[in-house]
């Protein structure tokens, strides 16, 4: 049964970062993923998981200078060093985290960028960051993303994902699927799942298009859930979208999969 975890970047804005653990365990989520945590230390994100009773599902390796545009650095030539020293930062804190699962984006493609360059360098960053997380227990995951939200992503197509994994062959390096972005991207979701599933290592969801609640929009969320069951996937699912008002008052949708819901004192 997939086992939903909260995005706490996206989840519970109506309050303070540290309080949406308490307020998503209250909720009845057993586990939980956040976009960046570098803007706190380890140790103290630790004691708020266990504070809480959750387990980190996934986080993302830093993605470079986001405030000046950047989405990742994986396939950006010339900034190998640099994608290095944030993988070494993701591990560190994957250590402390008991995180088992790390996205690693790829980066924009500049204006005028050579795709078959960047291609060949992402190939070569992440077999050297599967080898490490290989070795660390680890799972590396890359992730198509929609050009609409994000303009100009290298890598927004399911297959295209899929034949990077193959082709950097290792066990360690799975692909992250958003049913949000493939929706927009490429519809067709059910295929796609079934196709696809056994080298995916974690899943997300959102309406469709607004990236709302799950059950606004045009995408069936709690049926694909159901393939998900079917298909014996028993792997996060994680929950990224902009609730319409408080978090807690938009989960009717997802009760038949989370634990009960904490009564107040």
């Amino acid at each position: 049964m997939p086992k939903l975890c909260a995005n706490l970047s996206w989840l519970y804005p109506e309050i303070g970062f540290r309080e949406r653990f308490a307020a998503a365990a209250k909720d009845g989520f057993r586990a939980v993923e956040i976009q960046f945590p570098y803007a706190d230390e380890p140790a103290e994100l630790a004691a708020l998981l266990e504070g809480a009773g959750l387990t980190l599902a996934l986080f993302n390796a830093p993605p470079g200078d986001y405030l000046r545009g950047e989405r990742g650095l994986a396939a950006l030539p010339g900034r190998e060093s640099d994608f290095r020293r944030a993988m070494a930062q993701a591990f560190d804190y994957a250590r402390v985290l008991g995180n088992r699962r790390i996205h690693v984006m790829a980066g924009v493609v500049p204006e005028g960028g050579n795709r078959a360059r960047m291609r060949e360098t992402y190939l070569g960053n992440l077999a050297w960051a599967a080898d490490v997380a290989g070795e660390e227990g680890l799972t590396l995951l890359i992730e198509p993303i929609n050009p609409r939200d994000m303009p100009g992503y290298f890598l927004n197509r399911q297959a295209d994902a899929h034949a990077i994994r193959a082709e950097v062959g290792s066990p360690a390096l799975r692909v992250q699927m958003d049913l949000y972005h493939c929706q927009v991207v490429e519809g067709d979701v059910e295929t796609k799942i079934r196709r696809y599933l056994p080298d995916v290592g974690h899943v997300q969801v959102a309406g469709v298009p607004a990236r709302s609640e799950p059950d606004r929009g045009e995408l069936n969320v709690a049926y694909l859930l159901g393939v998900l069951d079917e298909l014996g996937y028993d792997g996060f699912v994680g929950c990224e979208y902009r609730p319409g008002g408080r978090t807690s008052d938009g989960l009717a949708w997802a009760r038949p999969w989370l634990g009960p819901v904490a009564k107040d004192a």
